[in-house]
């Protein structure tokens, strides 16, 4: 008898249910705890896990538990055991059965472009969406040129936008040392000689040549500025830098998000650094426009997407809306971003090591680095 065929679903398909809210129902047959640490999760996504062990001689467990007219989609680590489980399902007579393509990991590392404004001076802002790991970065393009903000290490997606603009890369620039995600920043200014920024102060154990961020410079994009301004906004790292945007964007790195506040514990100086944290978020940006589109480092849930998929909030509503910035008491704000924190990322020690220069692992050790969520805020929900 033939297996029936069953149809593979790529990252972007899934990210598009999700931008879209549209129904999709997964069978998750990863281990328990891999399931419960990091999933697949959406307005419109239902979701139910059955470990694949369970179903090797068995599949009508999970054919009792699906949903009778809804797409089913089933998700492993890599792919292979969840194309087995469709085949299984297909096979026991389910249709509009499909299975991810490339598994969690390769869900982990799908980029979505957004298109986020025409700038001033003739120049266009692009938000690339990490869907999977909740990590954004940025691409400037102006009259040829082009900037690259928060790199991940997956490049393919900044190139192909590159192409498609006939841009050259002339500057790449970190916000901050990363401890979620291996920055694409050395990949990227090697493969197109551009010059790579960094602030000083979280350079100072990188093994590599860097360009100083100077605190109320300005980077020139083509006709475009980036103003490296709030000049020095410190807190979830001693170097964390800011940038500003043709005077409408507020490129905040892991300081501030949408709908929490950056730690300050990924480098074991929790304690040192919630001065400055407090200081960033409660005096400095303050003092900037509110008018001020925040566009983050990252995201912690597709609940802070917008209806195009886009991650961004205007600073003064921030300020009304965001509890992170409402902790008025001193005391209390020092418990909250110290104490009761989501767990830390995955080896995020080794990640810091690696955006140094200090470690040099190969790709599949990379990719299993940087498996789970980011955690890079004080609330991750």
């Amino acid at each position: 008898m033939t297996t029936p065929a069953v149809t593979k679903m790529s990252a972007k398909e899934v990210t598009r249910f999700i931008i879209g809210k549209e129904a999709l129902f997964i069978l998750d047959v990863r281990n328990e705890d891999a399931y419960q640490d990091w999933k697949i999760e959406g307005e419109g996504i239902v979701s139910i896990n059955i470990p694949y062990y369970e179903l090797l001689d068995e599949i009508e467990p999970a054919l009792k538990q699906l949903p009778p007219e809804q797409p089913v989609l089933v998700v492993c680590a890599k792919e292979g055991s969840s194309q087995f489980v469709a085949e299984q399902l297909a096979e026991a007579g389910r249709k509009d059965v499909f299975y991810l393509e490339g598994g969690m990991k390769g869900w982990s590392e799908y980029l979505e472009p957004v298109k986020i404004t025409d700038l001033s001076q003739g120049g266009e802002l692009y938000q690339f969406v990490r869907m999977g790991k909740g990590c954004l970065s940025y691409m400037i393009i102006s009259e040829g040129e082009a900037a690259i903000i928060d790199s991940a290490r997956m490049t393919d997606a900044y190139q192909q936008l590159l192409a498609d603009k006939g841009a050259v890369l002339t500057h790449v620039m970190d916000t901050h040392l990363h401890a979620d995600h291996i920055s694409g920043g050395r990949t990227l200014a090697a493969k197109y000689d551009a010059q790579y920024h960094l602030p000083q102060k979280d350079a100072e154990e990188v093994t590599f040549q860097y360009t100083k961020l100077v605190e109320g410079s300005n980077i020139v994009v083509g006709k475009e500025e980036i103003i490296v301004q709030p000049i020095y906004t410190p807190g979830h790292t001693i170097g964390s830098t800011s940038f500003i945007i043709d005077d409408q964007y507020l490129l905040s790195g892991d300081i501030l998000f949408i709908e929490s506040i950056g730690r300050p514990d990924l480098a074991g100086l929790a304690e040192d650094w919630v001065g400055d944290l407090r200081e960033t978020l409660y005096a400095r940006y303050k003092q900037l426009p509110e008018h001020l589109m925040v566009l983050p480092a990252h995201f912690a849930s597709p609940s802070g997407l917008g209806e195009d998929g886009r991650v961004a909030g205007q600073l003064g509503l921030l300020y009304q809306h965001n509890p992170g910035l409402h902790i008025h008491d001193e005391e209390e704000f020092r418990r909250t971003v110290t104490e009761n924190l989501p767990p830390q990322p995955h080896a995020y020690q080794d990640i810091r090591k690696t955006n140094m220069g200090k470690l040099e692992p190969d790709e599949d050790t990379q990719r299993e680095m940087e498996i789970g969520p980011n955690r890079c805020a004080v609330h991750d929900n």
